[in-house]
């Protein structure tokens, strides 16, 4: 899981390519090709993330905060400080998902 991304440099790309090990299990397709990954932010070691949810009120919010924030931790070890930000502004819409997401998606 992730073996080439745990050797990487903290670098948005490399945050980026964590996080679709992360998967939004009501739809079962990553949050980067859902287009829920607003932003990264690295700053030397440190990271920040925005993700959006599909929905506000998106049950499963703090699930996949929790497990964004756990995987990032473990593909990149030298992170001295890992934050993801939940933000809803601007709401997700599913212009933001990539073909992948809609191909698995059926669209």
């Amino acid at each position: 899981m992730g073996g080439a991304v745990s050797e990487a440099r903290v670098t948005p790309e490399a945050v980026r390519a964590a996080l679709r090990e992360v998967v939004d299990p009501e739809v079962g397709v990553n949050v980067v090709d859902l287009g829920l990954v607003y932003g990264i932010v690295v700053d030397g070691t440190a990271i920040t993330v925005d993700l959006a949810m599909t929905s506000a009120a998106c049950p499963l919010s703090s699930h996949l905060q929790g497990e964004a924030e756990a995987t990032i931790r473990r593909a990149l070890p030298a992170a001295t400080r890992v934050q993801v930000k939940l933000v809803e502004e601007p709401p997700w819409t599913p212009a933001r998902m990539n073909d992948a997401a809609r191909a698995a998606l059926g669209g």
